[in-house]
């Protein structure tokens, strides 16, 4: 695949656990109660997925945000998508890990790229719908709003390694012969 020489057996331990990596950044991102948006100063106004909060010190007013089809869409395509990563996941342990399976890593490899889809669009309609609710001050997307883009990188780079990786099917299951660089005189 690489001609840094990269060690093939290990894609099958590897690529998986990089997809639970993406499934833990999804579930921070989904869960976390506020980290989407803050204010300037982080002092009177944040919000998460799920709901927006104003206020001052300990005396904060919050709302949801599900009563907007722009919010109720974003939880939909993001909950979607770490379902589908689900799948995805447990998908990639039977074919790489129990099992060698080449023949189900372009499936997975769709379904990657399916995530990758409905979370980009997620995490584009937030921003510009919820930049549409405020006129006031800056704002700042942060990090549980970075975590989701981390979760979708994630599945952008393991979408391309399971397309590739059929391609290497004796270097994956050891069979292919060394070829060494320099011979003897």
């Amino acid at each position: 695949m690489f001609r840094c020489g990269i060690a093939y057996p290990r894609c099958r331990w590897i690529v998986p656990l990089l997809l639970l990596f993406a499934i833990i950044f999804d579930i921070i991102a989904i869960a976390a109660t506020s980290g989407w948006v803050e204010d300037e100063d982080a002092k009177t106004h944040y919000a998460s997925m799920w709901e927006q909060c104003r206020g001052r010190n300990d005396n904060w007013e919050c709302k949801t945000l599900m009563e907007f089809p722009w919010a109720m869409a974003v939880a939909a395509l993001m909950i979607i998508g770490l379902l589908i990563l689900i799948v995805a996941f447990i998908i990639s342990c039977v074919a790489l890990c129990c099992t060698l399976n080449i023949t189900l890593l372009p499936v997975i490899g769709g379904m990657l790229v399916l995530v990758v889809i409905l979370q980009v669009i997620a995490l584009i309609v937030y921003p510009c719908q919820f930049n549409e609710m405020i006129f006031e001050g800056h704002y700042y997307y942060t990090w549980a709003y970075g975590f989701g883009w981390g979760a979708t990188i994630l599945c952008i780079g393991c979408a391309v390694l399971f397309c590739c990786l059929p391609r290497y099917e004796d270097e994956l299951t050891g069979l292919k012969k060394v070829k060494y660089l320099y011979t003897s005189a």
